[in-house]
């Protein structure tokens, strides 16, 4: 019975020495430790004239653009296909190369609608003998009727006979056409000038009517358009700009909207919108000489509508948004900030027209906005800020150390 009360005893002693060794460890952290020579951060600090960078309000020409995303989109797009059956006999165009209206593209072998023409000529030559040898006889028989030498039946009967090979001529003669016809479809030329994709038939194969893939696909690449859609609300500043007649000014950029790849015109609106998305197709045309449109690319569209000459604008970055709707802080001449309810106009790259609000030349906030209020002093600064942390007393330097930060947070010794 004595075991288990020694065993009881021992572990009390135990665990009354870890807590004795716990209750040095702390008292010696938080008492004993040498205070920080780091300065604390108080309310004084954010007392200061806040630093803030200004742009002054300017009065500048800004252009009204529409944004929307395109389709680069061939005006014409053809597949050759042969028109006769027969064999591939020779491929006169490269891959890829751009071609003429008319250039000849493939040969298709022509023997066999050569003799075809020879046939139709043939038996036009026959029948043309026929005819001419009625139209003899006739010129007899009209003579001998005269003389009342011959029944009229007979005239009547010949008449008939020139009627029939006349007839026969007019059939050999489209015979003949069909077959010259024919046979100039052995010769397959572009229908389109544009560029030639890749071909689909190798030289030697039989090709028919019938080969929906074709010989190769030609698209018109000079000029081209780029097809895009507009939201219905823009179409008041848009549709009045059209029915006026002018040439809208319309640009492709690439797909990350850094590089202006082509300028061109728009030429076409859709003449519905589409009730699903609310939108109304445009086309734009683009001359396109350097080839920098491809066909199905996708480009980013800016539609110039109409160009304010004297807008008074700053930048979009500057104006807030509130309850009471757009503001800017301005800066007064004794630097003290001041909220100014704005009534803003169109904007385009990052700039935004001033319809109410502001005077040309007056400072605006760009940087600094965060700690800003009515009345605040400011302390304008026009170097470039150094990097540093998100938050930081004003006009302080590098945040202080996770070591100061700990020591700040522990209770001094009185």
């Amino acid at each position: 019975m004595q075991q288990p009360s020694r065993f009881l005893t021992r572990r009390r002693l135990f665990l009354t020495a870890a807590l004795l060794i716990a209750l040095l460890a702390v008292w010696f952290f938080f008492f004993r430790a040498p205070a920080s020579k780091a300065p604390t951060v108080g309310p004084s600090a954010w007392a200061g004239p806040v630093p803030v960078r200004v742009v002054p309000a300017v009065v500048e020409p800004l252009t009204m653009r529409v944004r929307a995303i395109g389709t680069v989109t061939p005006l014409n797009t053809v597949t050759v296909r042969s028109r006769v059956e027969g064999e591939l006999t020779k491929l006169l165009f490269q891959e890829g190369q751009q071609v003429e209206a008319g250039q000849l593209l493939a040969q298709i072998d022509p023997r066999p609608y050569q003799v075809q023409l020879d046939q139709a000529l043939g038996q036009q030559q026959q029948n043309q003998a026929l005819l001419r040898n009625a139209e003899l006889d006739l010129k007899r028989y009209q003579t001998l009727f005269k003389q009342d030498s011959i029944a009229r039946q007979q005239l009547d009967s010949q008449q008939s006979l020139v009627r029939q090979y006349q007839g026969a001529q007019k059939t050999d003669q489209a015979q003949v056409d069909n077959a010259k016809l024919q046979l100039s479809f052995t010769r397959i030329t572009a229908p389109i000038a544009g560029r030639i994709g890749l071909r689909v038939v190798d030289q030697g194969n039989l090709v028919s009517t019938g080969d929906t893939a074709g010989l190769a696909v030609i698209t018109q690449t000079r000029p081209i358009s780029v097809i895009f859609s507009v939201p219905e609300v823009q179409l008041a500043e848009l549709m009045p700009q059209v029915r006026a007649g002018r040439k809208l000014v319309v640009e492709a950029w690439n797909s990350d909207d850094r590089t202006q790849l082509a300028s061109g015109t728009l030429t076409t609106v859709d003449n519905r919108i589409d009730t699903s998305t609310g939108s109304l197709r445009l086309r734009a045309e683009f001359a396109n000489q350097d080839d920098a449109l491809f066909p199905n690319q996708f480009v980013n569209v800016r539609l110039q509508v109409r160009t304010l000459d004297d807008a008074l604008t700053v930048p979009a970055d500057a104006v807030q948004y509130g309850n009471r709707g757009p503001y800017v802080y301005a800066i007064s001449a004794d630097n003290k900030a001041a909220v100014r309810l704005l009534k803003l106009g169109p904007s385009d790259s990052g700039r935004v027209a001033v319809l109410e609000g502001l005077q040309a030349g007056e400072n605006v906030v760009l940087e600094g906005i965060d700690r800003l209020s009515e009345g605040r002093v400011v302390r304008i600064v026009t170097e470039t800020p150094a990097a540093g942390p998100a938050t930081g007393a004003p006009g302080e330097g590098d945040a202080a150390t996770p070591a100061q930060q700990q020591q700040q947070r522990r209770p001094r010794r009185g």
